[in-house]
């Protein structure tokens, strides 16, 4: 698949939360062998198969990927959208610039500007607690803490 053809079906998925979570339950019952309407499908995806839900799963992507902007791993049109705030030279004196959190830009529409990754991102980023922001933790030690608490939210 291309770049544009990844980013449509992305995109897609983002915007229909419902439908992949569906086909989470669906996934879920081949592999414990449960009927549709069984009971408890929730609890075993969670404790026994240790998924996140959809909702949850687009934070971690989200938070993932700002982890890699912030670290050099990610292509560089989404690492520009992800501003320190201790880089801006009005803002380098705020508590905030001290606890690692990004610059969320304004947006002028509530429908669709919201969604971008530019808002999502930093969004998601300041929503994390702080030892999750360290700069010092490697890749899969956040993504394990990160898993963790989300799991922990639950």
């Amino acid at each position: 698949m291309s770049p544009i053809e990844l980013t449509i079906a992305a995109a897609y998925w983002l915007n229909h939360p419902d439908r992949f979570q569906r086909v989470l339950n669906a996934a879920a019952r081949v592999v414990t062998n449960t009927r549709k309407y069984d009971r408890g499908l929730h609890h075993t995806m969670r404790h026994e198969l240790h998924w996140l839900d959809m909702s949850e799963h687009i934070l971690f992507r989200i938070a993932t990927t700002v982890y890699r902007c912030l670290h050099g791993t990610a292509p560089e049109y989404l690492s520009e959208l992800c501003i320190p705030v201790n880089q801006r030279s009005s803002r380098y004196r705020l508590r905030s610039s001290q606890s690692n959190q990004l610059i969320v830009p304004s947006v002028k529409l509530s429908t669709y500007g919201p969604r971008s990754f530019a808002v999502a991102g930093p969004t998601t980023w300041n929503s994390l607690p702080e030892y999750l922001r360290d700069p010092e933790l490697s890749i899969d030690t956040f993504r394990r803490q990160l898993k963790t608490f989300l799991f922990a939210q639950y």
